[in-house]
């Protein structure tokens, strides 16, 4: 294939502007949302694919990294299950392609239980993260969570947070640090607005994944909020080993200090 991933992705780029996620939602529901599924498994292919396909949602299939890039060229999905080991192109690799151009949530796959592997998709900015062998229940039940988390529901418009020198703006999805906009990935902006929107609260890691994730503990890794955490903290804090924002109370969680 030619030319950069970046290169590769500006074609459909421009079709995401009105829909950071890509496909269209269904009102009341989350039948025909699209999710490609990237495994080079075909048993897995097809057991997942049936099971989210019970679920009235419209899947298609890719082998190997570099189909699944051509996948993403061709149309844009409301969420992608990516296994990391693939052929061709591994997950890691294609998850930070997809990265830097869209905000697709993704769900990974992996064989491995190293915590290193873990943060590493969580890092390159994976939503959740499976391990093999899994139940394609949950799995599609973390499906449907992920979804309901990024499209959100309809909310009316909440007021901008000021507190000392950052405003977050929830109705453009926007910060900005002593005027500076900041770059928050949307996971990122939401556990900032929710924190900012309850000063001096502490919240632990599981009331966290409950409150920004819609999600809890036993589905999901409490260290997605460590990794979230620390992002923030280098995006709004002058020195985030010093944080004045968003501090750690040591044994029980986080919360932000006005």
């Amino acid at each position: 294939m030619a030319g950069t991933a970046s290169e590769r992705f500006i074609n459909y780029r421009r079709g995401i502007r009105n829909h950071p996620y890509g496909g269209g939602m269904s009102v009341g529901g989350y039948s025909g949302c699209s999710v490609l599924v990237v495994d080079d498994e075909p048993m897995v292919r097809e057991v997942v694919s049936n099971y989210l396909t019970r679920d009235g949602l419209e899947v298609r299939e890719a082998a190997d990294g570099p189909t699944a890039l051509e996948q993403l060229q061709i149309q844009l999905p409301d969420l992608v299950i990516l296994d990391v080991m693939l052929p061709g192109l591994d997950g890691f690799s294609l998850l930070s392609s997809l990265r830097r151009e869209a905000d697709v949530p993704v769900i990974m796959l992996t064989a491995r239980n190293e915590e290193a592997d873990r943060i590493l998709g969580l890092e390159l900015g994976a939503d959740d993260y499976v391990v093999k062998p899994f139940s394609p229940r949950e799995l599609a039940a973390r499906v449907r969570a992920v979804l309901k988390r990024s499209f959100g529901e309809s909310r009316a418009p909440e007021d901008a947070v000021v507190l000392g020198d950052l405003r977050i703006d929830p109705l453009t999805h926007e910060a900005w640090v002593l005027g500076a906009p900041i770059d928050l990935k949307p996971k990122e902006f939401d556990l900032l607005h929710f924190l900012a929107s309850h000063p001096r609260q502490v919240f632990s890691r599981g009331q966290l994944l409950e409150q920004v994730w819609d999600s809890h503990s036993g589905w999901q890794d409490p260290s997605t909020v460590t990794v979230h955490v620390r992002r923030v903290r280098l995006a709004i804090e002058s020195n985030p080993d010093r944080p004045r924002y968003l501090t750690t109370v040591w044994g029980v969680g986080y919360r932000f200090e006005p």
